[in-house]
C-alpha cells in the first residue's frame, strides 16, 4: 500500500469519473467501493446505499475518490502532473481530458518542455501533461501551486514535508529568477519525495481568487497509533478543520491521517459492525485506533 494516497472529492459522480480515468490510463483498475450507511448518510445528507468512496489505480498508482456533495470545487492549485514519455500517450490524454473541459495551456512546445499542456477535465480536475521522461515508476505526480501570499513559500513547504515524513528527499529544485519583487533564494519549482511518493511544487505569480481546499487531499496510511499521533501533531494547524481524521496544514493543504485497516472496517459485510465504526468515526477528530476497534467489536 502507498503511504500517501491522493483523494479526490466529487459531488456525486466519483464512480463515473473513476471509470472515465480508467478508460484512458493504462494499468488501471477499480478497487474497493464503500457505500453510505445510515449513520454516514444522516451526517452527510447523501442517500443510503449510494457510493461513498472508490479506491482505484491509474498507471499502477493508488488514488481514491469520494462523493461528498457540492461542498468543495477543484482548482488549479493542486493538479495531477503526468509524465507521458511519448507523443502518442500525451496526445491521447490531451484529447480525452480536454474533451468537454477547458484548456489552460494548449498542447505545444514551451521553454520547459518539448511538448506540454495544462487542461481541466469535464469533472473539474486539473492535469498537467508533459512528454518528458521521469526516472521513476510513478508517472502521475500531485503538483502543488503556491500563489498570492504563499508565492515564495515553495522552499519552506518542501522542507517542511521532507522533515516530517520518513524516506523523503528533494529530487531537484529550480530557483526563482532574481527580480526585484521576488525574494532571494525562493524556488520556482521543486520535485520531492515524501514517504516514497513523488510530488511537484511550483510558484505562480499574479493574483488568483482561489486557495487550497479539501477537493484534493492526501490520505496518510498509518499502521499504528504512534504514527497517527506523529503526523497529526506535525501537520495540523487549523483546529476548526479537524474532523473524522481530516486536518489542514499551515499552507492550507488538507490531509487525512487514517489507519490502514479503516476501509476494511467500514465495508465489513456485517452492517452492524460497519455502522458502529461509522458512528465512532463521526465523533472523532484525530482517529483513535483502539476506539475504532472497540466499536467494531461492539464493546
Amino acid at each position: 500500500m502507498q503511504k500517501i494516497t491522493p483523494f479526490l472529492w466529487f459531488d456525486d459522480n466519483a464512480e463515473e469519473a473513476v471509470n472515465f480515468y480508467g478508460s484512458i490510463f493504462e494499468n488501471s483498475k477499480v478497487g474497493t467501493i464503500a457505500r453510505y450507511d445510515e449513520a454516514s448518510a444522516v451526517a452527510s445528507g447523501r442517500p443510503v446505499g449510494s457510493v461513498l468512496t472508490v479506491s482505484f489505480q491509474l498507471d499502477g498508482q493508488d488514488f481514491a475518490a469520494l462523493n461528498g456533495g457540492p461542498v468543495f470545487k477543484f482548482n488549479e492549485l493542486i493538479s495531477l502532473f503526468v509524465y507521458c514519455e511519448s507523443d502518442e500517450k500525451i496526445e491521447k490524454l490531451y484529447r480525452n481530458l480536454s474533451e468537454h473541459g477547458n484548456v489552460n495551456m494548449p498542447l505545444d512546445k514551451y521553454d520547459w518542455s518539448p511538448k506540454y499542456t495544462w487542461v481541466k477535465d469535464k469533472f473539474g480536475v486539473s492535469w498537467q501533461l508533459t512528454v518528458e521522461k521521469i526516472n521513476s515508476s510513478q508517472k502521475i505526480l500531485p503538483s502543488l501551486l503556491f500563489v498570492n501570499e504563499k508565492f515564495a513559500r515553495v522552499k519552506e513547504a518542501v522542507n517542511h514535508y521532507v522533515n516530517i515524513f520518513p524516506d523523503s528527499k528533494i529530487i531537484f529544485k529550480v530557483p526563482n529568477p532574481k527580480l526585484e519583487n521576488i525574494p532571494e533564494e525562493s524556488l520556482a519549482f521543486a520535485q520531492f519525495s515524501i514517504a516514497g511518493s513523488l510530488f511537484n511544487a511550483l510558484s505562480g505569480q499574479g493574483h488568483h481568487n482561489f486557495d487550497f481546499n479539501e477537493a484534493i487531499s492526501f490520505a496518510v496510511n498509518c499502521e499504528t497509533q504512534d504514527e497517527i499521533d506523529h503526523y497529526w501533531q506535525k501537520l495540523s494547524t487549523v483546529p476548526q478543520a479537524e474532523m473524522c481524521g481530516w486536518l489542514k496544514d499551515k499552507f492550507g493543504i488538507s490531509w487525512q491521517v487514517v489507519p490502514t485497516f479503516l476501509i476494511r472496517l467500514l465495508t465489513d459485510k456485517d452492517a452492524r459492525k460497519s455502522q458502529r465504526v461509522t458512528h465512532a468515526l463521526l465523533k472523532m477528530k484525530k482517529l483513535d485506533i483502539k476506539g475504532l476497534e472497540k466499536a467494531y467489536r461492539g464493546e
